[in-house]
Order: C-alpha cells, then structure tokens, then sequence
C-alpha cells in the first residue's frame, strides 16, 4: 500500500470500500438534488446543495406522488444515516488487531456500539446502487 500517512491505515481493500461508498454516496445526493429541480424548477440548486442530506430528503418528500418517490425517500432516509454512521464513526483495532471504523447507534436508538465492516461497506454500496437504479427510473430512463 502506497504510505500516504505516517498514521496507521485499515488494509487497501477496506480504505477502497471506503472512499467508493463516499463517492457513491455523494453522487446520489447530486442525482436526488437534480430530481428535485427536474419535479420544481423553482427551487434553487445552490440552495439545495448547500443543504444537510436529511434536508434533501425532506425536500423530496414533498413530491411524494408516486410509489417510486416514497421507496427512494425511505431509502435514501435509511442511506443518509448509514452514511452518518461511517462519517461519525471512530478509528478502532477490532478483534482481529486490524485497523478499522466502529460507530454508535444514536441513544435513542439504544447507543449500540458496532464496527463498521467490510460487509457493512459492500451493502452500503449495493443500497446506493439501487438508490440510483430507481433514481434513473424517476429520471425516466
């Protein structure tokens, strides 16, 4: 692995799981902003993208018409605090001496402490692939 850092590092597969689940995650908040514009071409994109992600999600739950539109809410609902886990999530060696991201649930939701996996990652990846599937299909591609 390249030393980018003098600090230590999780293994190369789990810094490149990582860095894609961020960047797919930053692509659908985009496509969700320009599905927004493209439902209310009133609304402001510089305004939208200076918004907090669980704002966007309000914003389109306003256009909650259609089936379609209320499966991509929840599941962008359910994203957006996946993401927040991993964004809020604190360096750990787990059980294997590994370098890795552990997180806590919120305390309403019991304060459960969990490591953030590579398993964890990979289906954070698949849900926002499937995010952006029925975004393209609102899309009306």
């Amino acid at each position: 692995m390249i030393q980018y850092t003098h600090q230590s590092l999780p293994d190369e597969e789990y810094c490149l799981l990582l860095g894609i689940s961020i960047s797919v995650f930053n692509s659908n908040n985009g496509f969700m902003i320009e599905n927004i514009l493209r439902l209310d071409p009133t609304k402001d994109w510089h305004s939208l993208i200076d918004k907090e992600s669980g704002k966007i999600k309000q914003e389109m739950s306003c256009f909650l018409n259609s089936e379609v539109e209320e499966e991509i809410t929840n599941l962008f609902s359910d994203i957006v605090e996946k993401r927040n886990r991993i964004i809020h999530s604190f360096r750990i060696t787990n059980q294997y001496g590994e370098q890795s991201l552990a997180t806590k649930s919120k305390n309403r939701d019991g304060g459960v402490q969990f490591e953030i996996t590579k398993k964890y990652l990979q289906d954070f990846i698949k849900e926002n692939d499937v995010l952006s599937s029925k975004l393209h299909e609102l899309r009306g591609f």
